[in-house]
């Protein structure tokens, strides 16, 4: 396989188009049509993680953070970042970088803390808006079904958990062809009249390429008449955080130490206790206190992310708790996500799920 045909993959559950626009995902380092040989996953790429890549004979790193998140100005091996861009191309190793694109994947980050925790029928707790859009075009009526099944197959039509979406109307369509036309219908020179079908489909940001392919492989007109428009509907499929239930109610000491025990937390900094059972359970990995609101909103009893500040913690206002369990330990089980998915998808390649421990934090 060449790193495009493992990113493919991997963008089939991450779209890098659902990224949040600050980040900095994709294809980092190395070449798209370079030959890989064995893949290291890592939450981050350190230089130990380059040198266990080394020595696993693993020249594509999927990596979760991007190790470049801003621009580099010189390559001098002045800090971490460098040192760790000179060292992958000396050795030939590529880097790829998910990030947001898999915090926003509704099988991504939050989809493994909520398995880890138990929290059943999770739904994405702030869906992404800006990524639907629309395509109308006119089509002849007796090619309509057949324009409408190339555009399904493509992926358009999907809305939440219903699929081949479309609405269609009739009316008449005119065009007069000039000489230099190659018309489907009608004759060069004389006003020509249609019976024609009015096709209104929405589809998702991701798959804009196929879809507008579709239309253009399938259409029968030499000139194809279409529009495509962004809808302000938010997307349910993807967003930032999930929230769902437990199975049952339990104390907040009693999760709380759950919590802790399952996420392998060293400490959990969280807000005043309410003395309440908890059951409706948000989560968001990373630096998550954008959300706090939005959990809260969404009848959240308790709101577990992390890098929470110090007034940020008033913000549960006595409507739930927020509880800060460390971003790595928010984090730390992408790695094996990533693994599990790309061990069923590509068998039998060589996949490794990386040792090396990358977190920079330590408690006493």
């Amino acid at each position: 396989m060449i790193v495009k045909e493992v990113t493919a993959v991997l963008e089939e559950l991450a779209p890098l188009d659902y990224a949040e626009d600050f980040d900095n995902v994709g294809l980092l380092v190395g070449s798209y049509t370079q030959e890989v040989s064995g893949i290291l996953v890592t939450l981050d790429t350190l230089e130990n993680v380059v040198d266990e890549a080394i020595a696993n004979n693993c020249n594509l790193i999927i990596s979760f953070h991007p190790i470049i998140f801003s621009g580099l100005k010189r390559i001098i091996g002045s800090s971490y970042v460098e040192r760790v861009v000179i060292k992958a191309i000396q050795n030939n190793i590529a880097i790829y970088s998910m990030h947001t694109a898999l915090d926003n994947s509704k099988e991504g980050v939050n989809a493994k803390i909520c398995e880890v925790l138990g929290i059943e029928n999770p739904e994405i707790l702030i869906p992404q808006k800006s990524t639907i859009k629309k395509l109308t075009t006119y089509v002849p009526l007796k090619a309509t079904e057949q324009l409408k099944n190339a555009l399904f197959e493509a992926g358009a039509g999907n809305i939440g958990n219903y699929g081949n979406c479309s609405f269609t109307s009739k009316g008449i369509g005119s065009f007069k062809a000039d000489k230099h036309a190659k018309p489907t219908m009608g004759t060069i020179g004389e006003m020509h009249f249609e019976e024609e079908a009015q096709i209104n489909i929405t589809f998702s940001l991701s798959v804009e390429k196929e879809v507008m392919n579709a239309l253009f492989n399938n259409h029968p007109y030499e000139e194809v008449a279409y529009e495509v428009i962004t809808l302000e509907n938010a997307n349910q499929n993807i967003g930032m955080g999930m929230i769902g239930t437990l199975k049952k109610p339990i104390g907040e000491n009693d999760f709380l130490k759950l919590v802790k025990e399952k996420m392998s937390a060293s400490g959990i900094r969280h807000s005043k206790l309410l003395n309440k059972n908890i059951e409706k359970v948000a989560v968001l990995g990373g630096s998550g206190a954008f959300a706090i609101q939005a959990a809260k909103a969404a009848g959240a009893d308790i709101f577990i992310t992390a890098d929470v500040k110090y007034h940020q913690f008033y913000e549960a206002d006595n409507k739930m708790v927020i509880a800060d369990i460390g971003h790595f330990e928010t984090e730390q089980f992408t790695k094996n996500l990533l693994v599990d998915y790309l061990t069923k998808k590509i068998p039998n390649f060589a996949i490794r799920l990386s040792e090396s421990i990358t977190n920079p934090i330590k408690y006493l």
